[in-house]
């Protein structure tokens, strides 16, 4: 339990005290004084693990910080027993991991330097430990994780990523990845101390853990910029990569999906890398995983494609893309459709026919379900602007909006008091360009009663169709249409007024005044005037 230092302690003190004296006595006081020292690291040993322990629960941490625990537990990071080395850097993780404060406290107390000294120094469970600390310390904010980058660190935690035990390159690559996921700086960092084709070599290692965070440090790496993303390109993680989208352990699939995605978002090159990979259609079956974030993950690296050119949204969607992200967004919900919502929108606004394949695959009911009933404003805000861009472009898109019953509820959106401004205003931009193209009278008719600012689209309509169509104006008077548009109250020499005015030129003036508001009051004006006996 002492360790083999501790045994070499004991020899060398009765070494000592041997051949100072032969004597019976002298034995017993080497033994006294043996007892002493291992009694010291006895205390010392029950002091760390006691400390390691108590920090991985969370009501204990304020005590342990009031007593002064990181001062006392600094030494023991240089103690010459490895066993309280290791213990005393765990303690300091599992601290430092709890709050940015105690993260802070550690860099204040000048540990970080000791700790990358021993980096390079010690055994593999004593690297594992470090590299712990030193992923705690980062991952709570830019200045802390710069604080790691400037005591040293880079060097030997890529250094770690070199070493034969894969729990200790994992370790390293769990650091590296939390500096490089707060900014383009810290990323910059990171690649220019030769992390990356270390990274895509431990990638293809084939313990699991070691594979899954190898991927998020790339990711987290290649998120921020085109250059930084190059870099992982360069180094051939792509095609590695995407030979792991149809593993069998989802926790890998997931940041699989996530990386290429980080890749594939920056530029229309990065994207064409990523589907030269082969991932179609093997990414699709993704969307069908048991496990909730492969599947998220998963469409949100098909929206990453599916936004930069008419021809990647066109594979996408000659590979199937379209139907199995209907199904996606039928079956998720929550923060998890989003990616799907867009990817529809995206596919949807580059042209007509690639619009009415979402229409034919049956994008508009699920859209509309999220309009209506998901409760966060950005996700319906997402589905408007979605559905706008599958009925923009011609009336037969605009129908099958309006068929669909999706200009009415687009307008209950906008015009409900709680919805935020990126909603309305989103809602808003829909209804005018279905509108715009909408033929369907019949379906814009409900509309009739909108405000000002939508009604003056929604009138333009009719007093487009109107004058070509017989059976539409006769349907009209029918149905109240007409007595609508006389109950509209418009401004004096505006638009609305024009298009007012336009249609009423399509009918009789004695049935446009007996649809009028006031003429019930006119027919009674009359008769009180009206003198039979003359």
């Amino acid at each position: 339990p002492l360790g083999s230092k501790g045994v070499s302690l004991r020899i060398c003190i009765s070494n000592e005290l041997a051949s100072s004296s032969r004597g019976g006595s002298t034995f017993k006081m080497s033994r006294a004084v043996l007892q002493v020292f291992e009694e010291y690291q006895k205390s010392r040993v029950t002091f760390v693990q006691t400390v390691a322990d108590l920090a991985t629960r969370p009501a204990n941490i304020d005590a342990l910080q009031n007593a002064g625990v990181m001062a006392l537990l600094r030494p023991l990071l240089l103690d010459n027993v490895a066993s309280i080395q290791q213990s005393a850097a765990l303690a300091l993780g599992r601290l430092a991991n709890y709050s940015d404060e105690l993260a802070e406290s550690v860099v204040k107390h000048e540990i970080l330097p000791q700790l990358v000294y021993s980096l390079s120094q010690q055994n593999r469970f004593y690297k594992k430990a470090a590299a712990f600390v030193l992923r705690a310390v980062s991952k709570h904010s830019p200045h802390l994780a710069q604080a790691v980058v400037d005591s040293g660190a880079l060097e030997a935690l890529v250094a770690c990523l070199e070493e034969f035990d894969p729990s200790v390159k994992e370790s390293a690559a769990w650091a590296l990845g939390y500096i490089a996921r707060h900014t383009k700086e810290l990323a910059n960092t990171v690649v220019d101390a030769g992390a990356v084709p270390l990274l895509v070599l431990c990638f293809q290692e084939p313990e699991l853990s070691l594979k899954r965070i190898s991927a998020s440090a790339l990711s987290d790496i290649c998120k921020h910029s085109p250059e930084l993303a190059q870099v992982v390109v360069d180094a051939g993680a792509v095609s590695l990569l995407a030979k792991d989208i149809s593993h069998n352990d989802a926790q890998l699939k997931r940041q699989v999906c996530s990386c290429l995605s980080q890749i594939a978002k920056h530029s229309v090159d990065l994207a064409e890398v990523v589907v030269e990979a082969e991932i179609f259609p093997r990414i699709l079956h993704c969307l069908k995983d048991i496990d909730e974030f492969v599947r998220k993950n998963a469409a949100t690296c098909i929206r990453e494609i599916a936004r930069h050119t008419p021809d990647l949204a066109k594979l996408i969607v000659n590979a199937g893309g379209v139907a199995a992200m209907v199904d996606y967004i039928t079956e998720a919900r929550g923060n998890n459709r989003l990616p799907g919502i867009m990817t529809l929108g995206y596919i949807a606004a580059f042209s007509e026919t690639l619009a009415l394949a979402v229409v034919v695959s049956k994008g508009i009911p699920p859209l509309k379900d999220a309009l209506i009933n998901e409760p966060e404003d950005h996700l319906k805000a997402a589905s408007a602007w979605s559905l706008g861009q599958i009925g923009r472009h011609s009336p037969d898109h605009a129908r099958a909006l309006a068929e669909a019953d999706v200009l009415r509820r687009l307008l209950a959106v906008y015009l409900h008091q709680d919805s935020s401004e990126d909603l309305q205003t989103k809602a808003k931009r829909a209804l005018k360009c279905v509108i715009q193209k909408c033929t369907n009278l019949p379906a814009l008719e409900p509309l009739l009663e909108a405000p000002p600012n939508i009604l003056k689209y929604v009138v333009q309509q009719f007093a487009k169709v109107l004058p070509n169509d017989l059976n539409a104006r006769r349907n009209f008077v029918q149905s109240g249409g007409l007595q609508k548009i006389q109950e509209v109250n418009a401004e004096v020499g505006s638009k609305l007024q024009d298009y007012v005015q336009e249609i009423n030129t399509l009918y009789p003036p004695e049935i446009v005044q007996y649809y009028s508001p006031n003429y019930a009051e006119t027919l009674i004006k009359k008769m009180d005037e009206f003198n039979p006996t003359g």
